[in-house]
Formats: structure tokens, C-alpha cells, sequence
């Protein structure tokens, strides 16, 4: 029998069922810190948005071909899935983190990160498809300024995938109510982000961001969470808090 060409079917159902076990993974993440599948899609998308208005700029439009895109798009949901590591107690805590709590919840980077490169060494091989990957997973929580973590580097050493991924996933948690705080109106974010231009965030991401944002906000209320995601997050944290209780 000869070998699916990348256009047949059998190839592109591999590619969905790849697809569906990478956003099943992530939901996994992502429930861990009581949030749900509609987080996920809405980060991706954000990512899409910006990074097709970025491919139209320099100093992007080179590494932001449709190619690069494409994989970006099919691999944000998996930035956060260090987050698995984090203990409840830590992940699922409303009030302000000790300095301890903190450093422990910053190894989901790092975390993150040696997991995919375990995986790459178990197999056999490194893979080429997985550095924007494991740069994103590792880097996005870096800052613009060099004040992120983990390794506090600063400017263009911070990936572009991972500088995309950071500026999507902060107004992602400032529109999104979580089950012990209000979400903040899309202007408001607008502005947070823009008045973190050139320290958090990367100044030209900004002004993409600045002339995109009616797509953020689109984005938002397409994948808004429902009642029933609301109610998981609710359960989800009862649940966890208690068994910390037991603890």
C-alpha cells in the first residue's frame, strides 16, 4: 500500500486527532487553574489575530510567514502546561502568594519546558517542529524589560512566539472573570496593556495590538464563557479547597 501523500485524508485525519490530543492536554492545564476550554480558544485566537497583523510589519513580516503562523496558531494551547505541576494550594490560592508560593509557581516554565525535552530524549530525537513550542511554554512569561522569569532576559532575546502568547494571555486574565474576581472591561485592558508598552510587552506587539483590538474584542465575546464554564470553575476550586482542607 503506498504512503499517504500530505494531502489525503488519512494524513489530515492524523493531523486532527494530533490536534485533538494537544487541546485535550491543554484543557487538562487549564482546568487545573479552574479555567475552562473557552480560555483556550480564545488565546488562540488572539494569537492568530496578532501575529497575521505583526507578519504584515517589519521586523516580522519575514519569520511571519503563514507557515510559522500556522504552527504557532496549532501550538499556543499549549503554553501553560506546566501549570500541571503547581500544587492546588498554590495554583488555586485567591489571596496574595507568599515569596515561596511564588518561586514554586514559576517552575511551570522551566517544568514545562524539561518535560517536552524529556519526551524529545525518550524518543530518540529533538524535533524541529517543537522549538516554538518549548520556547513558548519556557519564555512566556518573560518581560520586554528583563524584570520576567525564568531567566529574566529582555528585548528581541525573548522569542516572538513567546512575546505573542504573553501580550494574548494577559488580556485574556484581565477581561476573564475567575471565580474570585470580575474580569475588566475590554477598554480597560486596552489600556493596561498599552501603559505596559515597552516594559511588559514588546512596543510594536503593542501598537499591532492598539490597531487590532475590535478583533480582540470579537474574540472575546465568540468564545466568552457560558454559565456551565463559570459553574466548572466554581466546582472545580470547591472541590480542590476542600481536599487541601483534608490535607
Amino acid at each position: 500500500m503506498p504512503t499517504p501523500s500530505p494531502t489525503t485524508p488519512a494524513t489530515d485525519e492524523t493531523q486532527h486527532a494530533q490536534q485533538v490530543l494537544v487541546f485535550a492536554m491543554a484543557t487538562l492545564a487549564e482546568q487545573r487553574e479552574a479555567d475552562s476550554e473557552s480560555h483556550i480558544l480564545r488565546v488562540q485566537h488572539y494569537v492568530l489575530a496578532l501575529a497575521k497583523e505583526l507578519g504584515k510589519r517589519p521586523p516580522f513580516e519575514e519569520l511571519l510567514t503563514p507557515d510559522y503562523i500556522d504552527t504557532l496558531y496549532r501550538s499556543a494551547p499549549l503554553y501553560d502546561m506546566g501549570s500541571v505541576c503547581v500544587p492546588d494550594r498554590i495554583l488555586l490560592k485567591p489571596g496574595r502568594l507568599t515569596a515561596d508560593e511564588i518561586s514554586i509557581m514559576r517552575t511551570h516554565t522551566t517544568l514545562g519546558h524539561a518535560a517536552i525535552e524529556r519526551a524529545e530524549k525518550t524518543l530518540g530525537r529533538v524535533s524541529p517542529l517543537l522549538a516554538m513550542t518549548k520556547d513558548m511554554v519556557l519564555c512566556h512569561q518573560e518581560k520586554w524589560d528583563g524584570t520576567g522569569y525564568p531567566r529574566a532576559i529582555a528585548g528581541t532575546d525573548i522569542p516572538v512566539a513567546a512575546r505573542i502568547i504573553a501580550l494574548a494571555d494577559v488580556y485574556d486574565a484581565l477581561i476573564t472573570s475567575k471565580v474570585y474576581k470580575d474580569g475588566v472591561p475590554h477598554d480597560k485592558a486596552v489600556q493596561i496593556i498599552f501603559s505596559e508598552r515597552g516594559t511588559h510587552f514588546d512596543p510594536d506587539m503593542v501598537d499591532a495590538f492598539i490597531e487590532i483590538q475590535d478583533s480582540f474584542a470579537e474574540i472575546a465575546q465568540r468564545y466568552a464563557d457560558t454559565e456551565a464554564d463559570m459553574q466548572h470553575k466554581i466546582e472545580y476550586m470547591a472541590n480542590a479547597i476542600a481536599e487541601i482542607a483534608t490535607l
